[in-house]
């Protein structure tokens, strides 16, 4: 090969393209470093990529990761023509297509889908335009789109060279080598924003448990996690605000045990928004006349749109989800019948969602100072912990998990609730349930600042040591279903 570096995008194209033919010539599963790599990297994408999504593969090669993540529909996209040949042997299910992606053209015929994931594993090293190449994915996105990259880190550069040359890694030719923080500008400039990044691999080498603890354990820590391969980012198209017609509805769910005396300022209380907001109340096993006090705020307020269930389960997590399945809005919040957050608060909810400035909006009650009997200090304490461990399990900052106060778009709770068997269910709150929930699917969760206020009648139904040790514990799950997969 000529030692004069490709000086257009054309000559780039063509040296890219042979080498990689040349590769796909002689790939053999490459052993060592290549082996161990793209097993991890088939676990990481198949956590990030629930089945049955429409998915693109930007630069698939053999078409192996699009495989392992089960699409509905699958389509690879590469320049090798080889690689090509082998990945429609290999995976005669999925779609793939010749095409350089910095020529690719948005087609108003329909041969092409919107993607719900749209992936570019250990691509954009090799590109010779970047932001061209991220500008041309946006017209197959929708507003859901998750783009997810994995680029090689550059303290890398030496070892990889030295594993290649060894012939136990694929060769390459001279890389882009970005940093995370030129991926962030080059995404800024796409009109993508940033979800979240982290860092991935460690232990190169296929050596039984050692491979295992460095790989999912290790790089999960400081500083472990600053000598790590690859990594990734989690990106969406940035949020538009169209003016909708008409505005979204809004279910606000609210479960209630033991408040009767709040009922009635719930309804007077509770604004109307976007196109009407429903109250579906869920009442679960009241000591006091709760279920009663709201048959009679209905009948004496016919101008609102109620629903009224009784809680057949136990706890507010199973109360919400009753609610939920029954809402009848394109959003759904949750709003605690106790009122220590006030209702006043909820028009900020639902402007936050429908600006797209975030996909779950979560309340905090750790900005503004609480009103003195709000909170009690082991209940502050615990929450803070809770913060601290959630924000890191997630990958997102989220500054309060028990507030009560949540609001999201019923499509993507659908979702939530369609891949609830890989965490199970048993939060007794459901706020976990939705949290855990919006990070698998990486959506953008937001925190809202409100007011935390006294309770103005009745009592906490929150058992403090029971329950706190249940969260505890549900820490631990969530840590082994989300940060050490």
């Amino acid at each position: 090969m000529a030692s004069q570096k490709p000086k257009t995008n054309e000559e780039y194209r063509k040296a890219r393209s042979g080498q990689w033919d040349s590769v796909a010539r002689r790939f053999n599963r490459w052993q060592g470093v290549g082996g161990v790599y793209h097993r991890r990297l088939a676990e990481v994408y198949r956590f990030l990529v629930p089945p049955g999504q429409v998915v693109l593969e930007i630069g698939c090669a053999r078409g192996d990761l699009l495989a392992a993540l089960k699409p509905a529909l699958g389509i690879g996209l590469d320049f090798s023509p080889e690689m090509l040949e082998r990945a429609r042997k290999s995976h005669p299910g999925l779609r793939f297509v010749f095409a350089d992606v910095h020529d690719l053209r948005w087609d108003e015929s329909g041969e092409w889908p919107r993607f719900d994931v749209v992936i570019l594993s250990d691509l954009l090293n090799d590109l010779w335009d970047v932001q061209t190449v991220l500008e041309r994915i946006m017209p197959f996105c929708t507003p859901d789109t998750r783009i997810i990259i994995n680029n090689y880190s550059r303290l890398w550069e030496i070892p990889l060279g030295v594993a290649k040359g060894l012939r136990l890694a694929q060769p390459t030719l001279p890389q882009n080598w970005l940093q995370t923080k030129d991926v962030f500008n080059l995404l800024d400039l796409a009109n993508f924003e940033m979800i979240r990044n982290w860092q991935e691999f460690l232990w190169p080498l296929p050596i039984p448990l050692v491979e295992g603890f460095f790989n999912r354990f290790l790089v999960k820590f400081w500083p472990f996690r600053w000598c790590a391969l690859a990594n990734f980012i989690i990106a969406r198209p940035k949020p538009s605000t169209p003016p909708k017609d008409p505005p979204p509805s809004v279910s606000v769910i609210i479960p209630a045990r033991n408040e009767s005396g709040n009922i009635a300022e719930i309804f007077a209380r509770v604004p109307e928004l976007g196109s009407g907001s429903e109250l579906v109340f869920v009442e679960g096993h009241s000591k006091d006349d709760t279920y009663a006090e709201i048959e009679r705020q209905i009948a004496a307020h016919p101008e609102r749109r109620c629903r009224l269930i009784r809680q057949t389960g136990m706890g507010k997590g199973d109360a919400v989800r009753l609610g939920f399945a029954d809402a009848g809005g394109d959003i759904v919040m949750i709003l605690d019948a106790d009122l220590t957050v006030p209702p006043e608060d909820l028009p900020r909810f639902y402007e936050a969602l429908v600006s797209g400035k975030g996909e779950m909006i979560n309340g905090t009650r750790f900005v503004y100072p609480m009103e003195k009997q709000a909170m009690r200090f082991i209940n502050l304490l615990g929450n803070k912990f809770f913060c601290i461990a959630f924000s890191w399990l997630l990958g997102q900052p989220v500054k309060d998990t028990l507030c009560g106060t949540k609001a999201l778009w019923k499509k993507d709770y659908a979702s939530i609730a369609r891949n609830r068997a890989y965490f199970g269910d048993f939060d007794p709150f459901g706020d976990y349930d939705l949290l855990f929930g919006a990070a698998r699917l990486s959506r953008k969760i937001i925190d809202l600042p409100i007011r935390y206020r006294e309770r103005t009648y009745g009592t906490t139904n929150i058992q403090r040591w029971k329950h706190g040790w249940l969260l505890l514990k549900m820490v631990a799950f969530a840590a082994a279903r989300i940060k050490f997969i």
